[in-house]
């Protein structure tokens, strides 16, 4: 199963969270990888407050990640893009135009707050670590019930 994290510039949230997801993925049975709604950060590295509290936590991460924003074709290649906030639930529904709605949904309810401008990176990691637990459980039930078709 593919998975796709999303916020606005994929250098805060959505990287926390690409990173937090395959350290919480043990089995290896997702392939995830994250993008931002903006080109604002294009080709920009990991935040360093992200890196930092990613460090703190022991969660391995890839130190060249540069900034993407999404096209088409990500919406088309993954089964499930997870926006961060409602602005990029929205941002990424506009891009669909109804052709992929059903694999977009919202990390957690409310959304999480982007600590580019809140600068808490603790509150973000606590929100992304529990959500992506979340997620992890429902992507692999999601998995087990195709396989047992």
């Amino acid at each position: 199963m593919k998975v796709c994290f999303v916020c606005l510039g994929n250098i805060c949230r959505s990287t926390m969270a690409e990173f937090v997801m395959k350290s919480l993925d043990e089995s290896g049975a997702l392939w995830v990888e994250s993008r931002g709604t903006s080109s604002w950060e294009q080709g920009n590295p990991i935040h360093q407050g992200t890196q930092k509290i990613l460090i703190k936590y022991g969660i391995p991460f890839d130190v060249t990640k540069q900034s993407q924003q999404i096209k088409l074709s990500d919406l088309k290649n993954n089964d499930l893009l997870i926006a961060m906030d409602t602005e990029n639930l929205t941002d990424l529904l506009d891009l669909s135009n109804g052709q992929w709605d059903d694999k977009i949904k919202l990390f957690v309810p409310g959304g999480v707050p982007d600590p580019w401008y809140t600068g808490d990176f603790e509150e973000t990691y606590q929100l992304v670590m529990e959500g992506c637990r979340k997620w992890l459980s429902y992507c692999l039930n999601r998995l087990e019930n195709v396989e047992n078709r």
